[in-house]
């Protein structure tokens, strides 16, 4: 397997995001159709993308398809408890992440209405796709110190538990949600039990960003809760560049998430680790840094982990990504079960995160399915990202029908 692309390419690719927007309207104007999504609400009327649309859903039983990685975003203007520091022009990487992100979600041009915008999105983003389709909504705690005490400052988003209950219980046709609890909290398993209450499919973890040390044993309490409640953990393991925190990076190794393992939780790896490196502590605290995905493929392979390590395929299409990754994971059809679809949304709805004539190029696509795909983004960044992940092959092979009807990996057991 390749080595992973320099860690510095996704700051280079934000920052000159952002100087490009800073630069001015005119510049911005000029840079819109390649850069800006264009917030198309109804699908376009194109008989051949709807054909490959269609092609997309054949095989599958729709009401078991849930696009289970998407994330919450807003400013905070709906006081419903969302907090995102403010970005400045002066700081360009932050800034454009902001400004993309909300155009992403198309909620950019809605000022005082951000939050409600982005749920708008979300429904109509919904709208188009056949009944059962789902999306699972992500709520992010805010980060804590090592005795269990909220960091606001050193938070770099908050969604609390509550607004994504309530906006998944306001649409529950088509909104999941998974609660977000930092395992040091004084209420924690206390919390987890509210939010299952309240219907929280799963966790959601970003480690070095919440504070969290998933190899602590001070998270077994943590573990053996959700290991009692069957709820499935979705952590980040390896790079990550939008959200920052006060944890330390080799916190985000899938290595320290053998704790969690062991302890009987079932373990959902974003994006299967595809950025990154980690030393591999398996040999040692002074063993090789190797990347994060050959670590994830290795305990994919680890027979004890069968039943309990899993891995999403959201975010593997970025430019950001190797080949190399893609191709494994379509071609080892004996992880596939263990596989789900996610989105990752709104990231998708960031033109030039995914070059779609990159993946042709690395005949991982069929260049005929290119401009349909590239059109289908400005109306419906999720199932351009679904249809993206059908039409994905490599030697001949695709991902199964197991990949996208992820909503079985959410039904508890013992509810």
């Amino acid at each position: 397997m390749g080595t992973l692309r320099s860690p510095t390419r996704r700051r280079l690719l934000l920052g000159g995001l952002g100087f490009a927007l800073a630069g001015g309207a005119a510049a911005a104007s000029r840079a819109k159709p390649v850069l800006m999504n264009a917030c198309r609400a109804d699908l376009p009327t194109d008989q051949a993308l709807r054909d490959l649309l269609q092609a997309a859903w054949e095989g599958i039983d729709t009401t078991r398809v849930w696009d289970m990685h998407v994330h919450l975003a807003g400013t905070g203007d709906s006081g419903r408890g969302i907090e995102i520091p403010a970005a400045s022009p002066l700081r360009p990487v932050e800034y454009a992440q902001r400004l993309f992100y909300l155009n992403a979600g198309c909620a950019h041009d809605a000022p005082g209405k951000v939050d409600d915008s982005y749920i708008a999105r979300l429904r109509n983003l919904c709208s188009t796709a056949p009944a059962g389709f789902k999306l699972l909504l992500f709520a992010f705690d805010r980060a804590h110190d090592e005795l269990g005490r909220a960091l606001p400052q050193q938070s770099s988003l908050y969604v609390p538990d509550a607004y994504a209950r309530d906006v998944a219980h306001a649409n529950p046709e088509r909104f999941e949600w998974a609660c977000s609890i930092h395992p040091l909290r004084e209420d924690a398993i206390e919390a987890l039990h509210d939010a299952v209450r309240g219907g929280a499919r799963a966790v959601k973890w970003l480690p070095p960003a919440m504070g969290i040390d998933p190899a602590s044993p001070r998270c077994d309490a943590f573990y053996a809760a959700l290991a009692e409640l069957d709820l499935p953990l979705i952590t980040h393991v390896g790079e990550e560049k939008a959200v920052h925190g006060p944890g330390r990076p080799e916190w985000a190794s899938p290595l320290r998430l053998r704790r969690a393992l062991e302890h009987g939780v079932r373990v959902i790896v974003a994006h299967c680790g595809s950025m990154g490196s980690d030393i591999d502590t398996d040999r040692g605290t002074n063993g090789p840094h190797l990347p994060t995905f050959d670590l994830f493929a290795r305990m994919m392979d680890e027979k004890q982990y069968a039943n309990r390590l899993f891995g999403d395929i959201s975010a593997i299409t970025l430019t950001n990504r190797e080949p190399e990754i893609i191709r494994t994971l379509v071609e080892h059809s004996e992880w596939h079960d263990r596989l789900l679809f996610g989105s990752d949304y709104p990231l998708p709805g960031i033109v030039p995160l995914i070059p779609l004539n990159k993946l042709v190029r690395e005949r991982l696509l069929d260049e005929r399915a290119a401009p349909l795909l590239e059109q289908l983004r400005h109306h419906n960044p999720i199932l351009f990202d679904f249809a993206l992940k059908r039409q994905l092959v490599s030697r001949g092979r695709r991902f199964s029908a197991a990949v996208f009807e992820t909503r079985r990996h959410f039904e508890r057991n013992n509810a």
